[in-house]
């Protein structure tokens, strides 16, 4: 298919600055880029307030119109999510094909998914924005023609009447009610052998592959690009005291995340409500950083994760230079400032991973059984979260020193004496 030829559409309203609404197209061109379009226009309008009908009003899309036929554009992309109504007159109007930034991003992620997980929540979050957008049968979706806007569900499963989305949202929801008691049930089994989670939730292309590589020692794919990670990652990382912890790459947030993805995606963002710590990767030298860490923290309290204890680690610290970045080490004392890609800065994480998850350990002396079960068990997570000091045998009985993780001092402790440091 050849490259679609993109117009980008903002609105500067209200309190919004231009300085702003510039950035947010900027954005906006990024995500056009990763959908395999080429931005050859740009326009931004200043309102009070959108228009109900046009969003643009009568005047402005009929001019937009004349410079997407003079520039030869065939698709137009407005920075924003268009009501139904709005979509249909803007539609009317204009030659070119029509999408949202909902629309645009939906469509991003349709080409990402991979997994079977991936792709039933990206054909539900598609579904629900499709329902109200349907007028008479398919004429809307043939409007489309193919190309950016239609990938996924798109062509195919997607041009069918109401009652069949309304069947097929229902049919998809049973699919990942499963995926969600699957992932419970995994949770729960991580749970009960003591090992914490640490999740890595950041703004899209913040780095946070890259991060999750360097800390589990993984291959996971890398790029530039927007939204390559949609299917959750968990990986055991061990300490350099032999300890264990999972780490769990996530899905990368965006400003104006679309609702029905946030919905859509409730399974695999329950890894991040359900972690033991949030590690927040954030692109240290991003233009309109500030913006972006708070679209992250809106997402995060939208998910049920804003109480989740977490740390803020600026990445790609190497680009700054000596002053920017003791600058960004003043303003914020308490984040870590790391590179993902040379390794600067990862003891330091570990460490601060360590003790903000409460994984100081407590010395402890027991005696176990190796004839019973409970003892053998204990044994093993001894050996597994703990560090051994001393491990002796008398009379058929064991006797271990070690150092462990205080949470999981109460369970092993029975049977023994305790000998704190």
């Amino acid at each position: 298919m050849s490259t679609e030829r993109a117009a980008l559409v903002g609105l500067i309203t209200g309190p919004v600055r231009r300085s702003e609404a510039e950035r947010s197209l900027d954005e906006l061109a990024g995500l056009a880029t990763t959908a395999g379009a080429s931005v050859v226009l740009r326009v931004l309008q200043e309102r009070d307030r959108p228009d109900s009908a046009t969003f643009l009003g009568s005047g402005k899309i009929a001019s937009l119109g004349t410079a997407c036929d003079e520039t030869e554009v065939d698709l137009v992309v407005f920075d924003n999510e268009l009501t139904p109504a709005q979509l249909r007159q803007i539609e009317s109007r204009l030659s070119q094909k029509v999408v949202d930034r909902t629309q645009l991003i939906l469509d991003i992620f349709a080409s990402r998914a991979r997994t079977r997980e991936g792709k039933l929540q990206v054909e539900l979050a598609q579904l629900k924005y499709l329902l109200p957008r349907l007028v008479g049968g398919s004429d809307w979706l043939s409007r489309l023609g193919g190309g950016i806007g239609t990938r996924g569900p798109g062509e195919t499963k997607l041009e069918v009447d109401r009652r069949k989305i309304r069947q097929r949202i229902s049919h998809v929801n049973g699919q990942l009610e499963e995926v969600r008691r699957r992932r419970l049930q995994l949770r729960e089994r991580r749970h009960k052998g003591l090992m914490p989670t640490v999740a890595l939730v950041g703004y899209t292309n913040a780095g946070k592959t890259t991060l999750f590589n360097l800390l589990a020692g993984e291959q996971a794919v890398v790029s530039d690009a927007l939204f390559v990670t949609l299917d959750p990652l968990v990986r055991r990382v061990r300490l350099a005291d032999h300890r264990e912890l999972l780490v769990s790459d996530t899905v990368g947030f965006i400003d104006r995340l679309p609702h029905t993805l946030v919905a859509a995606f409730r399974a695999t963002l329950e890894e991040v409500v359900a972690a033991d710590l949030l590690l927040h990767v954030i692109d240290a030298g991003t233009p309109g950083m500030e913006h972006r860490i708070a679209a992250v923290r809106r997402t995060l309290d939208e998910v049920g994760a804003a109480e989740v204890l977490s740390i803020d680690v600026f990445n790609k610290c190497d680009l700054l230079d000596p002053v920017e970045r003791e600058r960004l080490q003043r303003r914020e004392p308490e984040a870590l400032c790391i590179s993902a890609e040379t390794g600067l800065g990862r003891a330091e994480l570990l460490d601060a991973i360590t003790a903000r998850l409460g994984l100081g350990v407590r010395r402890i002396v027991v005696k176990l059984d190796p004839t019973v079960e409970a003892d053998k068990l204990r044994l093993a997570q001894i050996y597994r979260f703990g560090r051994v000091d001393q491990h002796t045998e008398h009379d058929g009985q064991i006797w271990i020193e070690a150092d462990v993780p205080r949470r999981l001092w109460g369970r092993l402790q029975r049977g023994g004496e305790d000998a704190e440091e």
